[in-house]
């Protein structure tokens, strides 16, 4: 599957570690292997969320690597965001030798103007070498950055390696309206665009044109019903199964809580075999475990995947 018309789920991996901080091989052979049972189109590693930040580089190669390899031919996308160039490079080439199928690419906070963004862009591409495909991260709630539709086309149109959009804005349902808009009158190639933000918004936005998501709730499953049955016209079973788990993923969206909660909640699904973060962490509270808790019982009544073992 090329990158530029991919469809589906790409789920953003956590990295797991064991309680002493060492990475757990153990849980990531777990983790794709359900991602592969429960229909992903393709993986994410060293995502936002996956801790990158904390990992050695030739911890970050080793988990690609044993990621790609586990993924059976399943196209792998590597984040390699990093403040230089040099590391950008490095991590890449380290990864496109293993099988990767492409790199993601965050914008740095310190870009401002629109000709900043492009430009950053193409360096970025003629850095880590121009017949690598990369994913644009598009998420200013995080990043700082405010790409505009126009922006993106100008990226798509003046850098051909440029072959997917992680569509991350908040308020940005126009914004994919826009871009396909694009498409339909000729003035961008097409491009995939995947949605992230834990999937808060992936009922309408794959109404809106998106592709599929792109993003880490601790229910990627429920992610792929929701793709396909979008995609085979089913909206209000699609609408239904997402309104179910909207209490879950929205306790999960909350800034410097969410990995934590999508830990805890697939160590309870027996995929991690601990809930633990890399130092520095923010672990959960009693009163926050409980809290999820509840809301998985709630969400058990309408679907039954979240009536689990106690933890």
């Amino acid at each position: 599957m090329a990158l530029d018309d991919a469809r589906g789920v790409f789920p953003i991996a956590p990295t797991p570690f064991l309680d002493d901080g060492r990475v757990d091989a153990g849980s990531i052979d777990r983790l794709v292997d359900f991602y592969l049972g429960c229909g992903a189109t393709g993986v994410t590693v060293l995502g936002q969320l996956g801790e990158a930040p904390k990992l050695e580089h030739a911890e970050s190669t080793a988990i690609a690597g044993q990621v790609i390899r586990r993924a059976r031919g399943l196209p792998v996308i590597v984040g390699v965001s990093a403040p230089g160039f040099a590391a950008m490079r490095a991590l890449t080439r380290e990864v496109m030798e293993q099988g990767a199928a492409g790199v993601m690419i965050a914008p740095p906070n310190t870009l401002r103007t629109d000709d900043q963004i492009v430009g950053y862009y193409r360096q970025a591409a003629e850095a880590i070498g121009n017949d690598v495909p990369f994913v644009v991260q598009d998420y200013p709630l995080t990043f700082s950055v405010q790409m505009t539709a126009g922006v993106i086309r100008r990226i798509v149109t003046e850098i051909p390696s440029c072959a997917m959009l992680k569509h991350e804005d908040w308020p940005g349902l126009d914004k994919i309206s826009t871009l396909r808009g694009f498409e339909r009158d000729g003035s961008m190639r097409h491009i995939s665009i995947l949605c992230g933000n834990g999937g808060l918004f992936l009922d309408y936005e794959m109404e809106r044109g998106a592709d599929g998501a792109n993003t880490g709730y601790c229910f990627p499953d429920m992610l792929c019903d929701v793709v396909r049955l979008s995609a085979e016209g089913r909206r209000e079973e699609a609408h239904d199964l997402f309104d179910a788990h909207l209490p879950l993923l929205r306790y999960e969206q909350q800034p410097g809580a969410g990995l934590a909660v999508r830990k805890y909640v697939l160590m309870r699904r027996g995929i991690l075999a601990t809930a633990t973060q890399r130092r520095p962490a923010a672990p959960m509270s009693a009163a926050t475990r409980a809290e999820v808790d509840h809301l998985l019982e709630r969400l058990a009544r309408h679907d039954p995947r979240a009536r689990l073992e106690p933890a």
